[in-house]
Parts: structure tokens; sequence; C-alpha cells
């Protein structure tokens, strides 16, 4: 107990830690005084380096607070509800549907259009994320369909699967059919990253996180009650069906949310939860589901962190630092708590 209480101290307080790295380091370098000053309200001398704190590493560090915890409670609950280790937040297809909704408006747009959303701007920004999100949420109303209709979790993963399938497919033809300069456009929104979220895009990003993982946490003790069995769970009075039904809503929401506004982000979702079960020890999801949101949370902090090494102008794929930092420490925890 002291273990955990220890583990779990530690995330929280390097969520913090990583935060206050992601405001005072980049690529440009700022006076620690000076992003104090910005931070908290007061004046500084220099108008570029208040934009930079602002409007590019704040809104950066907040969306990848808010993805990281996001992506591994929903990768955690697919994997209860599957009972499947390699589940992941995009194993119904939800994330494949999005990026099919951002294909049709990204690579149809240069027969249609002229090439003006590809260049995006604050107009392509909102269609790309309209277009995300009613993608994902045709998806989801087709799954929850599905749920309804049929009693095993096979049915839904096959359902999810040849979603992933199609879209991949139709994006293939429209990529044949588009523009370089389309085609571009889409593979860079395909690598991910956190500071596509700007302006006022933010609150309402945020806002709609801070309804959607709450819900999620409520859904602690119908997980625990799915890890003992069906059979069992139905003796404890759970009501299977709409408990699989809410957790597919609230994770697909979700997965939504964050490959609307950031694009499809990788490898978060899948690991987190088995690097928290092997840190706490734990299947209790009284403690995995708060543990995966903070520790998802800081390690999606930590690779916006490496994205934007300091003294590196740019920023590197976040799909590419993901899985290059989280991928080996997920192998070893896995193999260290299967030797167990």
């Amino acid at each position: 107990m002291r273990r955990t209480s220890l583990i779990i101290i530690l995330l929280c307080l390097s969520v913090p830690l990583l935060v206050a790295l992601n405001l005072f380091f980049g690529s440009v370098d700022i006076p620690a005084g000076e992003i104090l000053n910005i931070v908290t309200g007061k004046t500084t001398d220099n108008e570029a380096w208040r934009v930079i704190v602002l409007q590019t590493r704040l809104p950066q560090t907040l969306t990848a607070l808010a993805c990281g915890g996001a992506l591994s409670v929903a990768g955690l609950q697919m994997q209860t509800l599957f009972h499947n280790p390699l589940a992941g937040p995009s194993v119904l297809g939800v994330s494949s549907a999005a990026s099919l909704g951002v294909a049709f408006v990204v690579l149809l747009n240069g027969t249609i259009g002229g090439n003006v959303i590809s260049r995006f701007g604050l107009i392509g920004n909102s269609a790309i994320i309209f277009s995300a999100i009613a993608g994902a949420l045709s998806v989801m109303a087709l799954i929850v369909y599905v749920a309804q209709r049929f009693e095993g979790y096979v049915t839904l993963l096959i359902v999810g699967v040849l979603i992933g399938y199609i879209a991949s497919a139709i994006t293939g033809v429209l990529k044949y059919f588009s523009s370089e300069e389309d085609v571009r456009a889409y593979v860079i929104w395909g690598l991910g990253s956190f500071s596509k979220v700007t302006g006022g895009q933010i609150y309402v990003f945020l806002g709609l996180m801070a309804v959607t993982l709450p819900a999620s946490m409520l859904l602690a003790k119908p997980l625990n009650q799915l890890l003992l069995g069906e059979q069992y769970a139905l003796n404890l009075g759970l009501d299977i069906r709409k408990t699989r039904i809410g957790i597919i809503a609230t994770s697909g929401v979700l997965v939504a949310l964050v490959t609307a506004y950031c694009g499809p982000i990788m490898f978060i979702g899948l690991a987190v939860p088995h690097i928290c079960k092997g840190l706490l020890r734990t299947a209790d999801h009284r403690l995995l589901l708060p543990a995966s949101l903070v520790c998802g949370s800081a390690i999606a902090l930590l690779c916006n962190l490496v994205a934007r090494m300091p003294g590196y102008e740019g920023a590197l794929p976040i799909n590419s630092v993901t899985a290059l930092i989280g991928a080996p420490v997920a192998l070893r925890i896995i193999l260290k708590r299967n030797r167990k």
C-alpha cells in the first residue's frame, strides 16, 4: 500500500514539473523570470516572448496534458472490455473513421476547391476538426447499434477492423487522385501534433475533455466487475449491455476528440495502461483509471518536450517521439511483469 501511494504521488508530482519544463524550454531561449511574468499576467518588455508563451507553448502544453490522459483512459477501457492486452483506443475504428473524414476534406479540395484547405488556416483547421468529428461519430453510432444487436465482443472487434480496412482503402483512392500538395498536407496531419489547437479552440477542446474524462472515471466499478467475467457480473446485478455501450461511448468520444484536434496519436493509449499495471501491480480500476490519466498526461508532456528540443527550430512528429520514448519503457515493464 505504501509503495502504491508513493508511485501515485510521484506520478502526480511529475505532471506539474513537466508542465513547467514545457513552458520554460523550446526552440527559443526565454529567461525563466520573463516566463513567470508572462504566465502570472505581469508586463514584459518583449512582446514576441509573450506571444510564444501564451499562444504557442501554453496551448500546446495543455493539449498534450489532456490528450495523453484521454488516450490512456480510453486504452484501458478497451483492454478491459475486450479482455485483450493488445487492444488500443483505435480498436473500434473510430480513429480510422476520423482520419477518413479529414481525408475527404483535405484530399478532395484539390479537385473541388483549388487547394484552399490544404493551406489550412483558421477555416481549414475548423473544417478538419468538424470532418474528423463527423466521421468518428458516424462510426460510433454504427458500433453502438452493433453492440445493442449482438452480445459477443468478437463481432465488435471484427466490425472495428473492417472499418479500418475500408477507411484505409478509400483514403488510398483519394490519395491516388489528389495533388501532391494535398497528399503532403494529409500525411503531415497524420503524423500527429499537439500544436494544432490554438486560439479559442483550446477552450472548446479542454471543455469537452473536462466533461468526458470525469464520466470515464465513473466506470471504475463496472470495469472491475467485467474483469470477473460476464456471468459473475450479471450475478452482481450489472447490466452488461448498458455498461458496454457506456464504455464504447466514453472511449469513442475521447478518441474522436483527440484525433479531430491533434491527429491520430499512436502508442500512448496502448502502452500506458500496461505501464500503470506494472507499476501499481493491481487490476483495480479505481486506482488504474486515475493512474492512467496522470501517467498518460506525463508521458505526452515528456514526448512534447522532446519533440520541441531546445535549440531545434520546428517540431518532430509526435508519433515518432511517443514510440521511441515509450516503447522501450513499456516493453521492459511488461517483460518484467510476465517473468514475475
